[in-house]
């Protein structure tokens, strides 16, 4: 990374805003056969750049012990052959995604002859800041210019040589294509105070979108001066109802805790209606056992789960992010979606239940950017929902909600076609 005494740090900042703004001015000319061969090829050169990844990311994991890593964090900064791949993969899949730039929403003609439509453009510039998780950076950059906008990418130090690799391909290709030459800046400085200069140049940045721990989250949705993206917390639930198939119900919340425990739409809240709860809870109870997790429970489901320990009102409220889960046994649907509204963050929240009109009422009612019936609430998620990979989830409600792919990064502009019309009165 560069050394920042050597220069100004907030002229560097306005300086990659400014090119960025510049870039996001060309990108509208881009066509969506230039931004697919851009996207081909560098899942082409990735492959072909392999080793050089991998030594780059080497780098990375023989400096995590100095960051503090944890094993799980470890991890996602890792990469290999594999999972190189399955970054490539991502790329092609967002090339066969149609281009969302210039989508006619609606359009009508008013009496006086005037036609008028809407027209789904970009955002503009979006500074992206994302903790240490490289494949993140090619995704990133696909997504955000693929649906015509300018990126500046701000990683983790932790996964910086890793990143740089990751960018120089995409930029490599970027030029042999004809890609505007700082449509994908990769931002070079590990001071922290960089991120909150890039937050006051709302002239230049559209909008900002963190991905991370709740704390960059809050300090970006603080700080920023243009609308920003985003998501706090995962705290996810699965409830139980009566009519439930229990061995689904097993299966459903054992996938939504397990799978993966330290995702944002992992289950850490399961809530069990009382009429099945003697019969349910054993059998789950042997199954988590099996997955070696930790279950917090209430006094109703306590005597009911071998081996657990007591649920606090700080357990219900808790994003975990590990093999750790939070029980509690309601009356009713009411009770469930009463205390889900309360406790959850809005992320993701499912049901399974074989009465109809309790599963709508209870889709009715929940507030969160995805309600699962009879489905694990892994499923929200980019890919699993046909948009490719995905810059992030938003429990926000403006301006985009739940998995963010290509149309969540586009705005709309008004087109009017008239024939010599003035308007009168």
């Amino acid at each position: 990374m560069a050394n920042t005494g050597q220069f100004n740090l907030e002229d560097y900042c306005v300086r990659l805003a400014e090119s960025a703004k510049k870039a996001s001015a060309e990108l509208r000319n881009l066509s969506g056969e230039t931004k697919n061969s851009w996207l081909l090829r560098s899942a082409a050169e990735l492959r072909q750049a392999v080793g050089a990844i991998m030594t780059a990311n080497a780098k990375d994991l023989d400096r995590a012990p100095q960051f503090g890593l944890t094993t799980a964090q470890i991890d996602r900064l890792r990469l290999d052959e594999k999972r190189i791949e399955q970054i490539a993969v991502g790329l092609e899949e967002i090339a066969g995604l149609p281009d969302p730039i210039g989508e006619v929403l609606d359009s009508s003609r008013r009496p006086n002859g005037l036609d008028v439509s809407r027209v789904r453009v970009p955002l503009g510039v979006v500074f992206f800041v994302y903790e240490s998780r490289p494949n993140v950076t090619a995704d990133a950059a696909a997504i955000c210019l693929k649906s015509g906008n300018a990126v500046i990418l701000r990683g983790g130090k932790e996964a910086y040589y890793s990143s740089r690799a990751i960018v120089d391909v995409l930029l490599s290709v970027g030029t042999d294509v004809g890609v505007p030459e700082h449509a994908v800046q990769l931002v070079d400085i590990a001071d922290r105070e960089a991120v909150g200069h890039f937050l006051q140049l709302d002239s230049f940045i559209d909008v900002a979108i963190p991905r991370g721990g709740e704390s960059l989250i809050r300090r970006v949705a603080e700080q920023a001066k243009m609308p920003v993206i985003k998501h706090y917390t995962g705290n996810c639930h699965v409830y139980v109802d009566a009519t439930a198939e229990l061995e689904m119900a097993v299966n459903i919340l054992v996938n939504s805790k397990c799978q993966r425990p330290g995702v944002c739409n992992a289950c850490e809240t399961l809530l069990i209606h009382a009429d099945v709860a003697r019969d349910y809870l054993p059998a789950l109870g042997q199954a988590l056992q099996k997955e070696q997790v930790l279950l917090r429970a209430c006094e109703k489901s306590a005597p009911h789960l071998e081996g657990s320990e007591g649920a606090t009102e700080d357990d219900f409220g808790t994003e975990y992010l590990d093999l750790i889960l939070a029980v509690k046994v309601v009356e009713n649907t009411d009770a469930a979606i009463e205390h889900i509204n309360h406790y959850g963050s809005g992320h993701t929240d499912a049901i399974v239940t074989s009465d109809l009109r309790t599963a709508r009422h209870f889709v009715t009612q929940i507030d969160s950017s995805a309600v699962m019936v009879n489905s694990s609430t892994r499923f929200n998620d980019g890919s699993q929902f046909g948009l490719g990979a995905e810059i992030g989830i938003s429990t926000d409600k403006l301006h985009a909600r739940g998995p963010c792919g290509l149309r969540e990064l586009t705005t709309y502009k008004y087109v009017c076609f008239g024939d010599g019309l003035i308007r009168e009165g």
